[in-house]
């Protein structure tokens, strides 16, 4: 065959659709498939219009970046004329002045943290990572990571570092209690439901024992250093005291609308809730933007890397620290229909183990420590995973992966639009704590009531239904580390949490605190102790929010509820124990005597 002859062959099909078309349609004309060379003409004008406004944008960004670079630069350098001159003529007879000498905690100092972290995040993020980043971790950083994640993987590799890990412990413990020899009592509470874990547990032999070790000896690093080391310390503290004094511009939106008088005379209602509303709204306008969603799965990553547990369970043990337990699992809301029934129950102890921050300032209001709330919610991060694990191991295929998620995105049409709406999802919030409030605390005077009742009756007038029930909490108490002494009043507060709400428990733990009922390394225990959600009605709200977003899973859900809420009270138990080995009496009296000199702590739950 030629090549004529092959070539029409080869365009036969072509040339008899057209025919074909031609003879179908008598009205054909080939003026019609004329190419109309004026809309392109066209095209390619709109086309070098639109880069033109593309490049003129991209220099209006430039000018306004510099523009701002430059405001940033000549504020620093006249801030820091201003603090040279200060220290040099101001404080020679005034050293209490805040620009006096570097404080990173306030003054010029924080200026300087500030900008550092920021243009060290810039640099990294816009310079380090796509120029050099990118090309270490695929090359370098990636292979090793794998190559010493295989390693670690070893029976033997494993067994050798969890007994260097325990000999490390153990050396510090030794140093740690040496002069106090009785805080090692504090021991007591996490060996013994360690070892409930494993009676309870649904299926003993799948029980991952690196995650458990590795979660909890995480969970025990993080109380050193956020309150035993120094630094870490003074830096929780700092952003204890950041986080309050951020919380507390809510009084003067609460002040212009409920007035003066309510908000002096503390009443909880109008005073101490109406900070739920500020901290909603401002979480809401950081979930739009998207940094809600980007520190999030940062955080989850990191926990997903240490513990080796799946992605969803480790991403809402990282938002509890920020959020609460009703919020968190809306960032995984689209993948909870996946999940299997030990990720549930994960997801639902660190529900109950951890508190929100929109309930912080009232905490705070009771003499609260900030940096202790701030520290227990950090540290119950990795010990939900750990002990949730302990008591029900997965033993199913998780359906969810790091490299597929994707975390919910806002709603919102408008920055103004997710300020509005978090102001307004916060009502809900505010009704059902006061609802729950009055209800508890008035069904726990009932059952008071009768129960001072049947005692009459018998010679025992002083006997209620918290006291006994409070009993019970005693030996909990000494274990966790309590004096002796205190374990009456401190389980009295521990059993008031459990059976109504940490509201009420905080209440009577500040009214511990200011009339110096207690001991001060008490109540920090007592902080950590009743540090979580862990109520009657938290578990009826957290059952109804899940089985909202996964209706088919209802029936999986309310089956692990309440082992679940067992859970999440012990995390806070065993954050509290390591709280009692590591708390020094003089520094926590120190804090608390700053905490109640500036304000006048009054009884406002009744």
């Amino acid at each position: 065959m030629g090549d004529k002859e092959s070539m029409g062959v080869n365009n036969n099909a072509y040339e008899l659709d057209h025919t074909d078309l031609g003879r179908s349609n008598p009205e054909f004309n080939k003026t019609d498939y004329q190419v109309d060379y004026s809309h392109d003409h066209d095209l390619s004008v709109d086309r070098r219009e639109t880069q033109e406004n593309n490049e003129i944008n991209k220099w209006i960004k430039r000018g306004l970046h510099l523009i701002l670079q430059i405001a940033i630069v000549g504020y620093f350098a006249y801030a820091t004329y201003h603090y040279h001159d200060m220290n040099e003529y101001d404080c020679k007879y005034d050293s209490s002045i805040p620009l006096c000498g570097i404080r990173f905690c306030t003054g010029y100092g924080m200026l300087v943290l500030l900008l550092g972290f920021i243009y060290l995040a810039l640099f990294y993020y816009l310079i380090f990572k796509p120029k050099l980043g990118l090309f270490l971790h695929k090359n370098y950083l990636h292979p090793a990571a794998v190559k010493w994640h295989n390693f670690l993987r070893k029976r033997a590799v494993s067994i050798a570092c969890i007994v260097l890990l325990l000999a490390l412990l153990v050396v510090y413990l030794v140093f740690e209690t040496k002069d106090e020899p009785k805080k090692l009592y504090s021991l007591v509470a996490p060996c013994f439901f360690i070892l409930c874990g494993y009676v309870f547990s649904t299926k003993r032999s799948a029980i991952q024992w690196r995650i458990v070790i590795t979660g909890i000896t995480c969970q025990f690093l993080l109380g050193i250093i956020c309150i035993r080391w120094e630094v870490g310390r003074k830096i929780f503290e700092c952003l204890g005291n950041k986080v309050a004094t951020f919380l507390g511009y809510a009084t003067d939106g609460a002040r212009f609308v409920f007035g003066d008088f309510l908000i002096e005379k503390e009443v909880f209602a109008f005073a101490i809730l109406p900070v739920i509303f500020f901290f909603s709204f401002f979480i809401s306008v950081l979930y739009y933007l998207g940094a809600m969603q980007w520190v999030v799965i940062k955080l989850g990553w990191i926990l997903q890397a240490i513990l080796g547990t799946t992605v969803c369970e480790s991403v809402t043990a990282a938002a509890n620290i920020f959020l609460g337990m009703s919020e968190s699992p809306l960032l995984i809301r689209p993948y909870i229909q996946k999940l299997t029934k030990s990720e549930i129950h994960s997801i639902m102890v660190s529900g109950f183990a951890t508190v929100s921050g929109t309930v912080l300032a009232a905490y705070l209001s009771f003499g609260a420590s900030a940096a202790h709330l701030i520290t227990s919610s950090v540290m119950a991060a990795p010990a939900t995973l750990a002990i949730s694990k302990l008591y029900m191991p997965e033993t199913e295929v998780s359906q969810t992966s790091s490299d597929t998620i994707e975390l919910e995105k806002s709603e919102d049409a408008s920055l103004l639009d997710a300020a509005s709406s978090g102001a307004s999802n916060a009502v809900p919030i505010v009704l059902g704590i006061i609802a729950n409030i009055v209800a508890f605390v008035a069904f726990i005077a009932f059952l008071n009531g009768l129960v001072s009742w049947l005692g009459l009756l018998i010679g025992h007038e002083e006997v209620d239904f918290e006291w006994i029930f409070s009993k019970i909490f005693i030996p909990l108490a000494w274990a966790m580390g309590v004096p002796w002494s205190d374990c009456d009043k401190i389980a009295k507060v521990v059993a008031t949490k459990s059976i109504i709400n940490e509201f009420v428990a905080y209440e009577r733990l500040g009214l511990l605190i200011e009339n110096h009922e207690i001991k001060a390394r008490s109540a920090g225990i007592a902080t950590f102790a009743i540090c979580g959600f862990a109520n009657p009605s938290s578990l009826g709200i957290l059952i109804g929010s899940l089985s909202a977003m996964a209706p088919n899973r209802r029936g999986m859900i309310t089956s692990v509820a309440f082992r679940a809420f067992i859970v999440g009270s012990i995390v806070c138990f065993i954050s509290a124990s390591f709280a009692g080995i590591l708390l020094q009496e003089e520094e926590q009296q120190v804090a608390y005597d700053k905490i109640f000199a500036k304000f006048e702590h009054r009884n406002v739950t009744y």
